[in-house]
């Protein structure tokens, strides 16, 4: 690819959107940045990245302080962390996916940045959900809300746009009206086109 081209997605949970991400990022033949982040960073740290998953994507804890410069919270270094470790592979050129991780604020600057939402049917999502996790419907319902939710308050914290505020985004997409498959299509196809205008 001769120009940089970053694609940071948001994605509602239970919508699929990580399992999107991946189909872009091999259909375009690009890296991929989501939880296995923490892998890299746990090998730098020397902690396990099991350890890092309880505080990846979490907003910052209540009690959380600065004191000359830092924070007390290990929820918001993890976020610094990853933040500039994305920096870095952006400063150097590469091209990449990258899922969460409010890249579509800490990449702003970059002019090959396309942002994209992914959203579905509540429907389809609990159905995703009870399927993926075992559980009922009920407890389905209550861990979208939580996971929703726990997202929303992480990036409104880190970002300088609000969590699924299409004005934010060059594109946002509900897949239950497509399906998994064909919206991947699509979306490849739109970012070409976004490509071809930069």
């Amino acid at each position: 690819m001769d120009k940089q081209v970053i694609i940071a997605i948001n994605r509602e949970f239970g919508s699929d959107g990580h399992i999107i991400a991946r189909m872009i990022a091999e259909q375009l033949g690009m890296e991929i940045y989501d939880r296995a982040l923490l892998d890299k960073l746990s090998e730098n740290m020397n902690v396990d990245a099991d350890y890092l998953e309880k505080y990846d994507e979490k907003p910052k804890g209540l009690f959380s302080k600065r004191v000359m410069g830092e924070s007390s919270s290990f929820e918001e270094n993890l976020a610094l962390m990853q933040f500039d470790y994305l920096k870095q592979r952006a400063a150097e050129g590469e091209s990449f996916v990258v899922v969460g991780r409010c890249a579509g604020s800490v990449l702003k600057d970059y002019p090959g940045l396309i942002r994209i939402f992914i959203s579905a049917d509540m429907k389809d999502k609990v159905a995703r959900t009870m399927a993926k996790h075992n559980i009922s419907e009920d407890r389905a319902i209550l861990k979208i809300n939580r996971h929703d939710a726990k997202r929303k308050s992480y990036h409104n914290t880190y970002s300088d746009y609000k969590w699924g505020d299409s004005r934010h985004y060059d594109i946002c997409i509900n897949n239950s009206k497509l399906g998994i498959e064909k919206t991947a299509s699509i979306l490849v196809e739109f970012i070409k086109g976004m490509i071809d205008n930069f």
